[in-house]
């Protein structure tokens, strides 16, 4: 992998790829592409390089949004939070970063990194921690390494700000998530600081790259007037889970999560079935009327059926009509360390992980 420049245009595609691969999660893209564009065209272009490319001994920092992605909606970052947080972490180290990292693959955490690299000149790396959206800060593949969340600066709005260390990285999200609460439900965090060591063996590779790739897919094929859903499916060796139109969600903030269900009848060849996706800021299980269909931690997408936009959980709402895609998750999230991250019986689900190529439907 080389390499490359983003610019403020490209912006659009990658909050749109971002969106898409973040399974609901990771909050409102265009909040993170707006703050992005304008730091941009005020400092100029992100380099994004290779992990391969980082000395061993650098410092490398993801910032990114932690909280309930509906909280976001009404509740926008001024812009400085996440510099903040990054400034207040260099300073705890004694040390200033050489690169940043994006935590994971969704919706406002793929475009706030850089925000943050075009204000600081810091460069990008092509990849994150989970290659989509989970909703706990320990669920990425840098615990399964080994690799501290802390120390860990958290950031808010109105300019308060807090380091965690912590004992464990599920202490940290539990320490972190009563401060996010508080802070009034979404925060700006700069954490898992790390050696460019720990970054190649940490991180999944390539995902930036994969971002932008699916955007500009996404672009091209709204430019023709298609529905992205087909290309995609394609591209990503995807398996279309349903077509159907929301008739009834449960939508609550809870303990710094969107959680809730939503409900689907389907239409045009779905007609005449039903189907249920749960959701915890991200769409983790989905059902129709005889069982499973995709289960975390594979992928469940949703495209708005009309205009091919992603569809994230707070954007769900009574009416709409979507396209619900499965996609393979990284291998390394199904395996037993993988599963006791993120499997269904992390979140609460009374059975395990099938992949989505032994679904039976």
């Amino acid at each position: 992998m080389t390499s490359f420049s983003v610019n403020a245009d490209d912006m659009d595609a990658i909050a749109l790829g971002g969106a898409f691969l973040g399974t609901g999660g990771g909050g409102d893209p265009y909040i993170g592409k707006l703050m992005a564009k304008q730091v941009i065209a005020s400092h100029g272009p992100v380099t994004v390089i290779s992990a391969d490319e980082l000395p061993d001994d650098a410092l490398c920092i993801p910032v990114c949004m932690m909280g309930a992605p509906t909280v976001m909606v009404e509740k926008l970052p001024n812009g400085e939070e996440a510099r903040e947080a990054l400034s207040q972490l260099e300073t705890f180290l004694g040390r200033k970063a050489d690169a940043l990292i994006c935590i994971e693959a969704g919706g406002l955490n793929s475009t706030i990194p850089y925000a943050v690299a075009a204000a600081t000149g810091l460069p990008l790396v092509d990849g994150d921690g989970m290659g989509r959206a989970f909703p706990e800060l320990q669920m990425v593949t840098l615990t399964i390494h080994g690799i501290s969340a802390t120390p860990m600066v958290l950031a808010d709005d109105k300019g308060n700000s807090s380091v965690i260390n912590a004992i464990s990285n599920r202490w940290t999200e539990r320490l972190a998530r009563c401060q996010t609460v508080e802070m009034g439900g979404a925060a700006l965090v700069a954490l898992y600081p790390m050696s460019g060591a720990e970054v190649k063996r940490g991180i999944l590779h390539g995902t930036m790259s994969l971002i932008k790739e699916i955007g500009e897919t996404m672009a091209a094929e709204r430019k023709a007037s298609r529905n992205p859903a087909a290309a995609l499916l394609k591209r990503l060796d995807g398996k279309r889970l349903f077509t159907g139109r929301v008739v009834d969600i449960d939508r609550r903030t809870v303990g710094g999560f969107a959680r809730g269900k939503a409900l689907f009848k389907g239409i045009d060849e779905d007609e005449g079935r039903s189907f249920e996706v749960e959701f915890q800021n991200e769409f983790l299980v989905c059902r129709d009327d005889d069982g499973l269909l995709a289960v975390t931690p594979d992928l469940i997408c949703a495209l708005d059926a009309d205009g091919g936009l992603p569809v994230t959980t707070e954007q769900l709402r009574y009416g709409l009509a979507v396209n619900m895609i499965g996609l393979a998750c990284d291998p390394q999230w199904s395996t037993p360390e993988g599963l006791e991250l993120v499997g269904p019986r992390y979140f609460g689900y009374e059975h395990d992980y099938v992949p989505l190529n032994q679904m039976s439907r």
